[in-house]
């Protein structure tokens, strides 16, 4: 079965992976946290998803602000600085004999609970702090073949109840769209804000391109997107005209081209909505200059 943007071919060298936990390394299959760990009991924490290219850790930074702003809107207090926490991150792929083709996650969590219970205050333990890094590549068709989105009833919610610009552990309402999208035949889900506005997609940020225009969601349900973030720029550097803006899925059916954005994949196009095929469905113009585009960014970024 598809897993859209984030299919990827295994790689046997995986099984022989070390694995960082709160400095401390162990081999894949030794690799554990508590049970009463908040991350396990209540998806108490934050992660970012991080590529390697050329023995860099691309934009490490902004990933690095991101993942910690996260963390002060939780109101956790990491005993580890951002430089810290980068070198650690090096030293893992270093250990690892890790350059190229590597996909991390990282993850931390609000640490040990003493009994499991929502309640912050009775955490016993620093922050838990996992690196997991992968030999893991999109597939390269997943840069040609358009992927198919099915538009769910599962929102983008408001702020006020759980802010979609958190990039906590808790994504139910992401995991609830990806099953419906799946149960549907399609690779990802589409989803609307409150207004009935696009969004987002469940793991993956959306454009359309209309009339030469990029257009993209005004950003005020979606998580803060580096990639997303990095194409906007790239617009904005190269004189392609782009939108942040509102628009309903009758702009989304009537555009030229689609496509996603994510750390993983990079860019990806999208053939297929609710059944419409975008454009003539296969990879257009647009799309294939960004992605170009895109590649001599993350070659600067890593060079």
């Amino acid at each position: 079965m598809s897993k859209g943007t984030h299919e990827y071919q295994d790689d046997p060298r995986n099984a022989d992976i070390i694995i960082d936990i709160n400095g401390e390394y162990y081999a894949r299959d030794e690799a554990k946290v508590s049970v009463f760990d908040s991350g396990f009991v209540l998806g108490d924490g934050v992660w970012e998803g991080l590529r390697v290219h050329r023995g860099k850790v691309a934009f490490l930074a902004q990933h690095l602000d991101r993942l910690y702003e996260g963390a002060r809107a939780l109101d956790m207090e990491m005993e580890i600085s951002a430089p810290e926490l980068g070198e650690r991150i090096y030293r893992l792929l270093e250990k690892n004999g890790m350059r190229d083709g590597v996909h991390i996650r990282l993850m931390v969590s609000r640490g040990v609970k003493a009994t499991p219970y929502q309640d912050p205050r009775i955490t016993i333990t620093p922050p838990t702090i996992v690196i997991i890094a992968e030999y893991k590549q999109a597939l390269p068709e997943t840069a040609e073949r358009g992927i198919r989105l099915f538009t769910v009833h599962v929102r983008r919610g408001y702020p006020d109840v759980q802010d979609p610009k958190l990039n906590s552990h808790s994504k139910l309402n992401c995991i609830s769209a990806c099953i419906q999208a799946a149960k549907a035949g399609a690779d990802e889900a589409l989803m609307l804000d409150p207004h009935g506005f696009v969004a987002t997609c469940n793991s993956t940020h959306f454009f359309i391109v209309r009339k030469g225009e990029v257009w993209t969601s005004s950003g005020d349900y979606c998580l803060g997107g580096i990639t997303r973030g990095n194409v906007i720029t790239l617009c904005e550097h190269n004189n392609i005209p782009i939108k942040q803006k509102n628009f309903s899925l009758t702009d989304v059916y009537g555009a030229d081209e689609a496509f996603v954005t994510g750390t993983f994949a990079g860019l990806a196009p999208v053939g297929e909505i609710d059944g419409r095929i975008i454009g003539d469905g296969a990879r257009g113009p647009m799309v294939e200059k960004l992605q170009q585009l895109y590649l001599e960014m993350l070659e600067q970024e890593c060079s």
